[in-house]
């Protein structure tokens, strides 16, 4: 069997592909054979072309990352699986040892080097052994799928009307007036949840973060953070009118953990 590397690189965003893409091409003993946009397209793009490795984006509409690793477990010989995000860091030290790796995006060029090292020994495992090695996929597929945005529908009151939405379309929730605020990419709307603290437990607190007292936002959905008095911050949101929203002191030391700022 050749040492070449087939690689099936999977991402909604054409332009992260197209890096990555050119990153792994720049490696000799790498070859790109085939690209997907969508988890369906991944699962079909893999059976068709049976890589080796497969670079997983996890936020993707429709199948996510999670769900297409799920899959692909499910097949005779499955690839090995590099899962990608531009999101929470936490999560790549949690599951380091438990992945064949984790990469966080903009991908670097020495993570990408380390992370391929670790392909080259698990695939020559896998080929003098009598099949793939499963154990740690299905570890990092296990635990990271608790870990994931759920899929709950939210209710929001627009007009004389309910309007359901997936959990991870919420951009923020504000309070104001005794009244929670829900504002997607879509509509703004009602809450019914009586207080944060309820509508937050809905949700993945991974993702929502209570960055003050008034207010939870979807840390996928931050478009800038400003700096503000203090060393504290304001983020501008990524709804159309670019709300912005101010972090309070305790939250402001977690966000800078988080975003190594």
């Amino acid at each position: 069997m050749s040492d070449v590397i087939r690689v099936v690189v999977v991402d909604d965003e054409q332009l992260a592909r197209e890096e990555l893409c050119y990153q792994l091409e720049l490696l000799g003993d790498i070859e790109v054979i085939a690209q997907a946009a969508d988890g369906v397209d991944a699962l079909a793009t893999v059976d068709k072309h049976s890589p080796d490795l497969v670079f997983l984006d996890v936020q993707m509409p429709g199948l996510n990352g999670f769900e297409v690793a799920r899959r692909l477990l499910e097949v005779d010989d499955p690839p090995a699986v590099v899962f990608v995000t531009a999101f929470d860091r936490h999560a790549i030290e949690a599951f380091d040892v438990n992945a064949l790796d984790y990469l966080l995006k903009p991908v670097e060029a020495s993570r990408l080097d380390q992370t391929l090292q670790r392909a080259r020994k698990r695939l020559a495992q896998e080929r003098s052994s009598s099949g793939p090695v499963n154990d740690q996929l299905e570890k990092i597929v296990k635990m990271m799928a608790d870990r994931q945005i759920r899929r709950e529908q939210v209710a929001i009151k627009v007009g004389e009307r309910f309007v359901l939405v997936q959990a991870d379309e919420i951009i923020f929730a504000s309070l104001a007036d005794e009244s929670i605020n829900i504002v997607t990419g879509q509509v703004t709307g009602l809450s019914n949840y009586r207080t944060l603290d309820d509508l937050q437990a809905r949700l993945d607190p991974e993702v929502f973060w209570r960055v003050h007292r008034s207010h939870l936002v979807n840390i996928n959905k931050i478009k800038e953070i400003v700096p503000w008095f203090s060393r504290n911050y304001i983020l501008r949101m990524k709804d159309v009118k670019g709300t912005e929203i101010p972090v309070s002191r305790s939250q402001t030391k977690r966000l800078r953990e988080y975003l190594k700022l």
